[in-house]
């Protein structure tokens, strides 16, 4: 790739404004992988001129046109899977396997699953004589995290796209490279100029210059909860729409009747895949209070077959965690844990043993854990798990609620009607129950300070959606 420090805006590469140059390191090795340069409000607002400048036409076209576009950006970027895997894994540590299978992979998902949606919707209806039309909403400003950069970054584009919106992406300065190839697979499908523009930058520059630009009608953004409220701060003086998918620290509740040797191992795995770096990891883990010492025994098993080491190779089960930054913090919060009584069953501060460099975390299980410990509240982003006991039903289900968070919820049950009655009462976005993987054509998103807004299939699409209601549009009978 020749185009790192260079921004894609109104159908070309071009140059920054100024130069700030800034390493995007290698969280495996330490090292930079490449340099890419940091923009300013200044591109910004040449990009979103560029938007502004191309939303007329592709608002107005039809259908048809978007889904062999998206078909296109489809070809493209299945054309580019490899790349892009390689990308994420040098820019976030990724392990090569995840890195194909699930990381990029779901760019092809969420391609396939909007082209679909769009196919089949209808923008307008009547009702009595008053036409409903829906329409794009209009310019759309886009800042993206490190920790999924494709999947968080199609999951806007791909619906964005379909409704007739035009687009600015921020990408995660420290996770850029995957976005550059999608921002050339774009390219080569022949999306129309203006249509997608891309500027890289910090979040205090870049992103503050897109939430507040007055010409961006809609900003969505993924990241951390404080950085959310920044957003939307910025963005609440032009009172534009603001989508956010924020923190989480999700319950998993292994209720008395379930399998607990496959509850609490499959448990520890979703947890910590992705070296703990996902939004709706499923942190807390409580188990019935008579099994408690049981459960831990089998996470401690669970969480040191995993393997922490380099990305490359395949027996790694997973990578460091994106920067020092973050290793930083999850060493902070280890320490917290231990501090504060919670029983360390595995792992613990520092790097596993024969890693001394990168940014390497040790799988680590607390068991004994009080709901008013750190590590019980605070979103970690590593490997960690804790486990909390519990004696009742009601009372498991008031402490997986008793969170500011409310993203993503499991209930692993022998009983599939209590496992639902449970994921009736979770203030959650999303329920996984026993074990269910993600559905690509189901909303995502969070309750309470994990967001608002949806992402993914048809309700992800209407975010992008104004209505519009025409009276008198039919004659009376």
């Amino acid at each position: 790739m020749s185009r790192e420090k260079m921004f894609y805006i109104d159908g070309e590469w071009v140059d920054p404004i100024s130069s700030r140059p800034f390493d995007v390191i290698n969280p495996a090795t330490e090292e930079p992988a490449a340099t890419i340069s940091l923009g300013s409000a200044a591109d910004v607002d040449r990009a979103v001129k560029a938007a502004k400048a191309a939303f007329p036409a592709y608002s107005q076209s039809s259908k048809d046109e978007r889904v062999a576009l998206l078909e296109k950006i489809l070809a493209a970027y299945q054309a580019r899977l490899d790349d892009v895997a390689k990308a994420i894994t040098t820019e976030m540590g990724a392990p090569a396997w995840l890195a194909k299978r699930a990381q990029a992979a779901t760019g092809i998902a969420h391609l396939s699953q909007i082209i679909k949606v769009l196919k089949a919707y209808e923008f307008s209806s009547t009702r009595g004589t008053t036409l409903i039309a829906r329409e794009a909403i209009g310019v759309c400003g886009f800042i993206t995290p490190w920790n999924w950069p494709i999947n968080q970054t199609v999951c806007k584009i791909a619906p964005a796209l379909a409704a007739g919106c035009t687009i600015v992406l921020k990408p995660s300065e420290f996770a850029p490279l995957s976005a550059l190839l999608l921002a050339e697979a774009l390219d080569a499908a022949g999306v129309p100029k203006g249509v997608f523009n891309l500027v890289n930058g910090d979040g205090a520059t870049v992103g503050q210059a897109i939430a507040s630009h007055p010409d961006v009608d809609m900003v969505s953004f993924t990241g951390s909860t404080r950085a959310g409220i920044l957003v939307a701060k910025a963005a609440a003086d032009t009172v534009k729409r603001v989508h956010q998918e924020l923190g989480g620290k999700s319950a998993n509740i292994i209720l008395p009747d379930a399998d607990l040797q496959k509850a609490v191992a499959g448990g520890v795995q979703a947890c910590f895949t992705n070296s703990g770096q996902s939004c709706n990891a499923p942190t807390r883990m409580f188990v019935p209070t008579d099994r408690h010492d049981e459960a831990a025994a089998i996470a401690k098993a669970a969480a040191e077959r995993v393997k922490a080491g380099d990305p490359a190779a395949k027996d790694t089960t997973i990578g460091p965690v994106v920067n020092e930054a973050q290793f930083n913090k999850i060493q902070r919060l280890i320490q917290s844990g231990i501090g504060e009584g919670a029983t360390l069953v595995t792992g613990g501060p520092g790097r596993p043993d024969g890693l001394n460099r990168g940014y390497f975390v040790r799988p680590t299980v607390f068991a004994n854990v009080r709901p008013d410990m750190t590590i019980a509240r605070e979103e970690i982003f590593g490997p960690v798990l804790s486990i909390l006991p519990y004696r009742t039903e009601e009372e498991v289900i008031a402490l997986a609620n008793d969170t500011v968070y409310g993203l993503s919820g499991y209930v692993q049950s022998g009983d599939i009607d209590r496992a639902r009655r449970v994921a009736a009462r979770l203030r959650a976005g999303t329920v996984h129950l026993n074990g269910a993987g993600p559905d690509f054509a189901a909303p995502f998103g969070g309750y309470k300070q994990s967001g608002n807004g949806r992402e993914w299939g048809e309700f992800g699409f209407e975010e992008f959606l104004e209505v519009k209601a025409v009276m008198g549009y039919l004659t009376a009978a």
